[in-house]
C-alpha cells in the first residue's frame, strides 16, 4: 500500500504514523506545508495527483487557524476522492462539548470551541468525500517523552508558572498506538466515525502526576487548577468510549496508566 501522511514530516503524531507504516512494509510519502499549502485547494489536488495513494492519513492541523483546520481538512478529502485513495482524518474529542458519560460514535458532535466546529468541517467534508472515508477522533497524544503535555510537565515541575487542570477528563493515548492503528485501518475495511482513544479516562493532573513520576521528578509540585474557572473553558469532560475500537482492530490502545507506569 502506498501511504501518503501529511504532517508526515515534522508533525508530532504524523511522523510516528510514518515510522509505524514503514515498519509495517508500506511505501510511505511524507509531506508538510512546503510539499502543498492545504488552504490551496489546487495545489492539494496537484500533490496527490503526483503522488497517487491508496490512502491518505490525515494529520496535519492548525489549531488557532480554522482555516486549515476545518477547509484544509476538506481539500484533502475532496482531493483523495479524485484519485480513488482511501481517506483517514485524525479527528479529536473536542468536537463534543462535555458530557457526564463517555461518548460514543453515535453522539452527535457539539463543539464549544473555535477548534472544534473546525474539526466539525474536518470531519462533515471527510464523511462526505467518499463511502469508504474514515474518521478517527483522539484523545490527548503522548508517551514517548518527547509530546507537548510531557514538556509541560517537566516545565513545571522544574518551577514554571502554571497549573494542570483537575477537572477536565480526557483518555489520553500513546502515540505509537494511535500511530499503529491508524495504520492498520488505512489498510481495512472499517468506515465512518471510529473512537481511539486511550483505555483510562483521567484529569490532566493525574496524567502529569504519571508522567512525573515515570521522568523521577516530584509529582507534588505540580499545582492544580481548574479549567471550570476559566471565562471561556471550552470542553471538560469529554470521555470517548473506544469499545468499537478494541472491537475491531489487533492494535490495542493502553492507557495511561499502564503506558506512563515507571
Amino acid at each position: 500500500m502506498r501511504l501518503l501522511v501529511t504532517g508526515g514530516r515534522s508533525g508530532y503524531l504524523g511522523r510516528h504514523v510514518v515510522a509505524a507504516a514503514a515498519a509495517a512494509g508500506h511505501e510511505v510519502v511524507a509531506v508538510g506545508s512546503a510539499d502543498a499549502d492545504v488552504r490551496d485547494r489546487a495545489a492539494v489536488l496537484g500533490l496527490l495527483r503526483r503522488h497517487r495513494p491508496d490512502a491518505v492519513v490525515h494529520t496535519a492541523y492548525v489549531q488557532s487557524d480554522g482555516e486549515v483546520t476545518g477547509t484544509g481538512a476538506a481539500h484533502v478529502a475532496q482531493a483523495a476522492a479524485d484519485v480513488g485513495a482511501r481517506m483517514l482524518l485524525v479527528s479529536s474529542d473536542v468536537v463534543f462539548g462535555g458530557s457526564d458519560r463517555p461518548y460514543d460514535e453515535s453522539s452527535v458532535p457539539d463543539p464549544v470551541s473555535a477548534y472544534g466546529r473546525a474539526k466539525v468541517v474536518a470531519e462533515t467534508a471527510t464523511l462526505a468525500s467518499s463511502g469508504d472515508a474514515v474518521v478517527a477522533r483522539t484523545s490527548l497524544v503522548l508517551g514517548d517523552g518527547r509530546s507537548q503535555h510531557e514538556a509541560l510537565v517537566h516545565a513545571l515541575a522544574g518551577g514554571a508558572d502554571g497549573v494542570l487542570f483537575d477537572d477536565e477528563r480526557r483518555c489520553p493515548v500513546h502515540v505509537e498506538d494511535l500511530a499503529a492503528a491508524l495504520v492498520e485501518l488505512a489498510g481495512s475495511d472499517v468506515r465512518g466515525v471510529l473512537h481511539l482513544g486511550g483505555a483510562d479516562a483521567m484529569s490532566r493532573l493525574e496524567m502529569g502526576r504519571l508522567v512525573a513520576r515515570r521522568d523521577g521528578l516530584d509529582p507534588g509540585a505540580l499545582r492544580a487548577g481548574r479549567r471550570a474557572d476559566l471565562p471561556d473553558p471550552g470542553p471538560i469532560d469529554v470521555r470517548l468510549d473506544s469499545r468499537r475500537a478494541a472491537h475491531l482492530l489487533a492494535t490495542r490502545l493502553r492507557g495511561a496508566r499502564e503506558f506512563l507506569a515507571p
